[in-house]
C-alpha cells in the first residue's frame, strides 16, 4: 500500500492495541467495585488483572489472525550479523531499517502474527521509567512512620541481612538443579552460577500488595503490617542493586564466570557504592524539593510531581538506581517536604500518587496475563520450574525463621511464630521480579529465568494471596485492631504520638528522633519548635534568620490550639 495508508494503517491498529489495554483495566476496575460491594476477600484486584490478561493473551495469541501479504517481504538477504540499524541502497535511494527480532525456523509465513505480537510487548525500559517510579514512590510516600520506626532495626534486618541470604541460597539450590539438567541433557544453553545468583536476586524481591490490602482492610496488628510493609518497600530497593552488582562481577582472564576474589570484592564495593549513592541524592532531592507556592495549588502540585518523578530519572543519568532514590525520596518528603505544602495541595498529591499507583500496578498485572502468550521467546522448563519453586519457598524461610529468633533475642516485643509463619506465606513477587526478569531476555538463561518467574508470581498472588484471610483465621492473628496510626502523610507526630515512638525505638533513633524535632524539622519546614526555641542563646541571630514567619505561626496557632484543647478538658473534668 501507499505510505500514507500504510501509515494510517499502523495509527490505527496502536490505537486498537492501546484500547486493549484502557479497556483491561477498566474491566478491572468494575470487578474490584463488585469485589469490593459482596466484601469479596479472595481475589485481589492485582491477580483479577492478572487472569483479564491472560484471556486477552489467548484471545491475541490464538484467536485473532493478522492478513497475511508476503508480497513485500523478503525472505532472505545474505548478511553477516544482525546489525541494529541497516542502510539498504534501491536505486540510489537509501533507506533504514530497523532491527526488530529473530524469526523462529520455518515461521517466515506468520511475520504479520509476530508482528501483532509485538505490538503489544512494550520496551522494557517502559516499566523502568514510566511505571515503576509512581509505584516505589507512592510506597515511600505512604509510609507510616511511626510503626515503621518503631520496628526499625528488625525490617533492615529483613530487607538487607535477609534479602542477601534469600539470594545465596536460591541462588545455591538452582545451581545444584542446574548442574543436574546439564547431567541429565535438559539444558538447552549456557546458564552460570552467576546466572543462578540474578535468578536469587530477581525473585528475592517481595511484593504483598494483596495481603497488605487484605490487612488494611482487616486491622491486622500493626506491627506484624509495618514489618511485612517495611521489608517488602525496602528490599525491592536491595534486590534491584544486588542484582546490578551480580551483573558487574566480572572476573580477569578469559573464564568470565570463575570464582576471584577481587572480582566478587569489587562486585562487593558497587554494591555499597550505587546503594549509598543512590540513598543520598534520594535524600538531598526530597529535603530540597520543598516549594513556596502556597497561594498557587495547582502549580505547587505540578512541581511536586515532576520534581519527584526527575529524582529517579537523576539517579539512572548518574549511574545509580532510580527505584532506591525515588523511594528514600518519597519517605523523605513525606516527613518534611508535605509540611511545606498547602492543604489542597497535601490533599491532591495523596491523590495524585495514590491514583498513579493503582493505575501502574494493575497496569503490569494485567501486562503479566498477556506476556504469558504475547512473549515469543518463552523457555518452560520443567525441572527449572520445580527447583525454582523449592528454592524460593527455602530461601523465604532462610530469610524469616533464623533472622527473627536472633531479632528476639533483643526485641522487647517479640515477633511470635505465628507472625513469622504469616511473613513466610505472605513473601508474595510481584512487579519488581517481573520488571528486573522482562529487562534482559537476550539469552536462553534469561528468558528460562523470565518465562520462570512469571509462573512463580501467578502462584504466590493467586494461592498466597488468595489464602491470606484463612491463614490469619489460622494462625489466629488479631484482626479490628486500633492502630493508633499516624497517617504518613499528616506532618509532624504530636507530642505524645513522638514521645511513644521515641521511647519504643532503639537508642540511636532517639538520639536522632531529638535531632531532626528540635533541629531539621524546625531548618527545613514550618512545623516543630522554632530554631529561636531550640538553637543556643549566642546563635540567635542565626536562628531568626533560618526561621521563617510561617514558622512563627504556626507556633503559634498550635499553642493556640492546645491551651483550647486544655481548657476544654479542664471543663470536662470540672463538670
Amino acid at each position: 500500500p501507499p505510505p500514507l495508508s500504510r501509515y494510517k494503517l499502523f495509527h490505527r491498529q496502536d490505537s486498537a492495541y492501546l484500547l486493549i489495554f484502557i479497556m483491561l483495566l477498566t474491566l478491572t476496575i468494575l470487578t474490584i467495585w463488585l469485589f469490593k460491594h459482596r466484601r469479596f476477600r479472595f481475589l485481589h484486584e492485582t491477580g483479577l488483572a492478572m487472569i483479564y490478561g491472560l484471556l486477552v493473551g489467548v484471545i491475541l495469541r490464538f484467536g485473532i489472525h493478522a492478513p497475511q501479504s508476503m508480497s513485500d517481504v523478503i525472505l532472505s538477504c545474505a548478511v553477516n550479523g544482525s546489525p541494529a540499524t541497516l542502510l539498504v541502497n534501491v536505486s540510489g535511494r537509501f533507506y533504514e531499517y530497523t532491527l526488530k527480532g529473530e524469526v523462529g525456523q520455518g515461521k517466515g509465513h506468520q511475520v504479520q502474527d509476530d508482528e501483532m505480537l509485538r505490538k503489544v510487548t512494550f520496551d522494557p525500559e517502559v516499566f523502568f521509567n514510566i511505571l515503576l517510579p509512581p509505584i516505589i514512590f507512592h510506597a515511600g510516600y505512604s509510609l507510616k512512620r511511626r510503626h515503621f520506626f518503631r520496628n526499625i532495626g528488625s525490617i533492615l534486618a529483613y530487607a538487607f541481612i535477609g534479602t542477601v541470604i534469600s539470594c545465596f541460597v536460591i541462588g545455591l539450590i538452582m545451581y545444584g538443579f542446574v548442574s543436574f539438567m546439564k547431567v541429565v541433557g535438559q539444558l538447552g544453553g549456557d546458564f552460570y552460577f552467576t546466572d543462578c545468583l540474578f535468578f536469587g536476586a530477581i525473585v528475592s524481591a517481595t511484593d504483598p500488595v494483596t495481603v497488605l490490602a487484605i490487612f488494611n482492610e482487616l486491622k491486622v496488628d500493626v506491627d506484624l503490617y509495618a514489618l511485612l510493609f517495611g521489608e517488602s518497600v525496602l528490599n525491592d530497593a536491595v534486590a534491584i542493586v544486588l542484582s546490578s552488582s551480580i551483573v558487574a562481577y566480572q572476573p580477569a582472564g578469559d573464564n568470565s564466570h570463575s570464582f576471584e576474589a577481587m572480582a566478587m570484592l569489587k562486585s562487593f564495593g558497587v554494591f555499597l557504592g550505587v546503594f549509598s549513592g543512590s540513598f543520598a541524592l534520594g535524600v538531598v532531592t526530597g529535603v530540597v524539593t520543598f516549594t513556596k507556592l502556597r497561594d498557587f495549588p495547582l502549580l505547587e502540585t505540578a512541581l511536586f510531581f515532576l520534581m519527584s518523578w526527575s529524582t529517579f530519572l537523576l539517579a539512572e543519568a548518574c549511574g545509580f538506581t532510580g527505584v532506591v532514590a525515588v523511594l528514600f525520596c518519597g519517605i523523605t518528603q513525606a516527613h518534611y517536604t508535605y509540611n511545606n505544602l498547602s492543604p489542597d495541595s497535601q490533599d491532591r498529591t495523596k491523590q495524585l500518587f495514590e491514583l498513579l499507583n493503582f493505575l501502574a500496578e494493575n497496569f503490569i498485572f494485567s501486562y503479566m496475563g498477556l506476556t504469558l502468550f504475547s512473549f515469543q521467546s518463552h523457555v518452560f522448563n520443567p525441572l527449572f520450574i520445580v527447583g525454582a519453586f523449592v528454592a524460593v519457598f527455602l530461601g523465604r524461610a532462610a530469610n524469616i525463621y533464623p533472622l527473627s529468633f536472633l531479632l528476639n533475642l533483643g526485641r522487647k516485643n517479640k515477633i511470635g511464630y505465628n507472625f513469622q509463619h504469616v511473613m513466610m506465606f505472605a513473601g508474595l513477587r510481584g512487579a519488581m521480579t517481573f520488571a528486573l526478569s522482562i529487562r534482559d531476555t537476550a539469552t536462553y538463561a534469561r528468558q528460562m529465568m523470565f518465562s520462570t518467574t512469571l509462573l512463580i508470581v501467578f502462584f504466590t498472588v493467586w494461592i498466597c494471596g488468595g489464602g491470606t484471610t484463612p491463614m490469619l483465621s489460622f494462625m489466629s492473628i488479631p484482626v479490628g485492631v486500633d492502630s493508633d496510626q499516624d497517617n504518613a502523610n499528616s506532618g509532624a507526630l504530636d507530642g505524645s504520638q513522638r514521645r511513644s515512638t521515641k521511647h519504643e525505638s532503639a537508642w540511636p533513633f532517639r538520639i536522632w528522633y531529638n535531632f531532626d524535632h528540635n533541629y531539621l524539622k524546625p531548618l527545613l519546614t514550618h512545623s516543630g519548635p522554632p530554631l529561636t526555641a531550640t538553637l543556643p542563646a549566642c546563635c540567635g541571630p542565626l536562628a531568626r534568620c533560618l526561621t521563617s514567619p510561617q514558622a512563627y505561626e504556626d507556633t503559634e496557632n498550635l499553642r493556640i490550639k492546645e491551651e483550647a484543647l486544655t481548657l476544654k478538658e479542664t471543663s470536662k473534668a470540672d463538670a
